[in-house]
C-alpha cells in the first residue's frame, strides 16, 4: 500500500505540471502572434482544456483504453466506472503504480495537447467557431482512437516488435503535427506574409511572455515525461528527467548556432524553438536513452527546426508559431531515433517506428482532412479580410487584452 500511496502521489504531481503546460502553451502563442489577437488565442486554450477533459471523460477515455478489442477500434461504455472489489471499494490492483482515477486524470491533460499544437498553427485567422467543432471532434474521437492503437495495446503493440513511443513524440505531438499541415493548407496564409513573392516576417508582439511559455513548457515536461514512467520508480524516473533535460539544452543551443550561422542574427524565437524541438524529440525514448544519445538527438532536433521553418516558408505555409517544424518534424525524428539510438536500437525496431509514424500520419491527415474540409464548405474556416485585419479579439470576443494600452496608442 505505501508503494502504491507514493507512486500514486507522484503520479499527480506530474499530472499538475502537464496541466501547467497549458499555461506555457498559451504564453507562447500569445506571444509569438499579433496583440490584436491575444483574446482569440486565450480563448481557444482555455476551451480546448475544460472541453477537452469533458470529452475524455464522456468518450475518449474508454476508446482509447477499450480492454478487449480488434486492435483498431474499440468503445468501453460511456462515461468512468471504476474497477470494484466484491465488497464495492476501489479495486487497488487495477494498475502497479496508481489508481483508476490518476490513470484519467493524467492521460486527459495529454488529451487536450493535441489540439493546442494546431490553435497555434492557425492562430489569427480561423474562425473561433470552427475551430471549436474541429477540437471537439479530434480530441473527442481521434486522438483517443489513434491513441488506442499503441497505448491501448492496440495492433501497433501487438507487432512482432512492438512500435515504442514512451510519451508521445508520434502519439501527441505528431497527431497534433499532422493535423496542423492539413488546417495551414486549407486555411492559407495569413494577410501579408507573402508578398510579391517574397516572405514577410510578423513579428509576435510580446517575445518575454513566449519565452516564460517555453520555459514553462520545460517545466512541464518533467511531469509529460515523468509520469510517464508509471511510477515513482527512482531511477527511471530520474534518468528520463536527465535525457528530457539534456535534449532541450541541446536542442536550444544547437538551433542557436546553426540559425546564427546561416541568418547572421541570434533569433532568440528559434532559440527557444529548438529548446521545444529537442523535448518533442526525446520525448519518444526518454527512459531508453543514455545521456549522451539524448544530446545528440536533441541536437539533431534543434538543427532541424532551423531548416524545417525555412523550408515552410518556402513551401508558403504559413505557421506562426512554429508548430509544423516543433511537433510535427522533431516528433518523426524523434520516433525514429528510437530505432537509432538507447536500449531498442535495431533495424527491426527502426522499421516498427516507420510502420508506426505512416499509421498515425495516414489517420490523422485523413480524418483532419474530412473534418477542416467539410467546415471549410459548409460553414468556413477563415474569417473576413476585414476582420483579420482589425483583429479577432473585438470582432469575435468585444474584448481586447490591453485595452488602457490601445486607448493610449490614440
Amino acid at each position: 500500500m505505501e508503494t502504491l500511496t507514493t507512486n500514486n502521489v507522484w503520479m499527480m504531481i506530474c499530472t499538475a505540471l502537464v496541466f501547467f503546460m497549458h499555461l506555457g502553451f498559451a504564453l507562447l502563442e500569445i506571444g509569438l502572434t499579433r496583440q490584436k489577437n491575444t483574446i482569440n488565442i486565450l480563448f481557444k486554450n482555455i476551451f480546448i482544456i475544460t472541453v477537452g477533459l469533458l470529452l475524455y471523460c464522456l468518450v475518449g477515455f474508454n476508446l482509447m483504453y477499450p480492454g478487449e478489442f480488434n486492435g483498431f477500434i474499440g468503445f468501453g461504455g460511456f462515461g468512468l466506472e471504476a474497477p470494484l472489489t466484491e465488497s464495492g471499494s476501489l479495486d487497488l490492483s487495477y494498475n502497479k503504480g496508481y489508481t483508476y482515477w490518476t490513470d484519467f486524470l493524467f492521460q486527459g491533460m495529454f488529451a487536450a495537447t493535441a489540439a493546442t499544437i494546431v490553435s497555434g498553427a492557425v492562430a489569427e485567422r480561423i474562425k473561433i467557431g470552427s475551430f471549436m467543432i474541429f477540437t471537439i471532434l479530434y480530441v473527442g474521437f481521434v486522438y483517443p482512437i489513434a491513441g488506442s492503437w499503441k497505448w491501448g495495446g492496440g495492433f501497433l503493440d501487438n507487432l512482432d516488435t512492438p512500435f515504442y513511443d514512451f510519451a508521445g513524440s508520434t502519439l501527441v505531438h505528431s497527431v497534433g503535427g499532422w493535423a496542423a499541415v492539413v488546417a495551414v493548407c486549407l486555411l492559407g496564409a495569413r494577410i501579408g506574409k507573402f508578398k510579391d513573392g517574397r516572405i514577410q516576417a510578423i513579428p509576435g508582439h510580446n517575445i518575454p511572455i513566449a519565452t516564460a511559455g517555453v520555459l514553462i513548457l520545460w517545466l512541464g515536461w518533467f511531469g509529460f515525461n515523468g509520469g510517464s514512467v508509471l511510477s515513482a520508480d527512482p531511477e527511471l524516473t530520474s534518468l528520463t528527467l536527465v535525457t528530457t533535460c539534456l535534449a532541450a539544452a541541446a536542442g536550444g543551443a544547437v538551433s542557436a548556432i546553426v540559425s546564427g550561422i546561416m541568418f547572421k542574427n541570434l533569433d532568440l524565437t528559434v532559440f527557444l524553438n529548438g529548446i521545444l524541438g529537442g523535448l518533442v524529440g526525446i520525448t519518444a525514448g526518454a527512459d531508453q536513452m543514455s545521456p549522451t544519445d539524448a544530446i545528440i538527438i536533441g541536437a539533431v532536433a534543434g538543427s532541424l527546426i532551423v531548416f524545417a521553418v525555412s523550408l515552410i516558408d518556402r513551401l508558403r505555409l504559413d505557421d506562426p508559431v512554429g508548430a509544423i517544424a516543433v511537433h510535427l518534424v522533431c516528433g518523426i525524428w524523434g520516433t525514429l531515433a528510437v530505432g537509432l539510438f538507447g536500449n531498442l536500437a535495431g533495424g527491426a525496431q527502426f522499421l516498427s517506428q516507420l510502420v508506426g509514424i505512416g499509421s498515425y500520419a495516414l489517420i490523422c491527415i485523413v480524418s483532419s482532412f474530412i473534418i477542416i474540409f467539410t467546415l471549410k464548405k459548409t460553414v468556413g474556416i477563415r474569417v473576413s479580410e476585414r476582420e483579420e485585419l482589425e483583429g479577432l479579439d473585438g470582432y469575435e470576443h468585444g474584448m481586447d487584452a490591453y485595452p488602457d494600452f490601445r486607448m493610449n496608442e490614440h
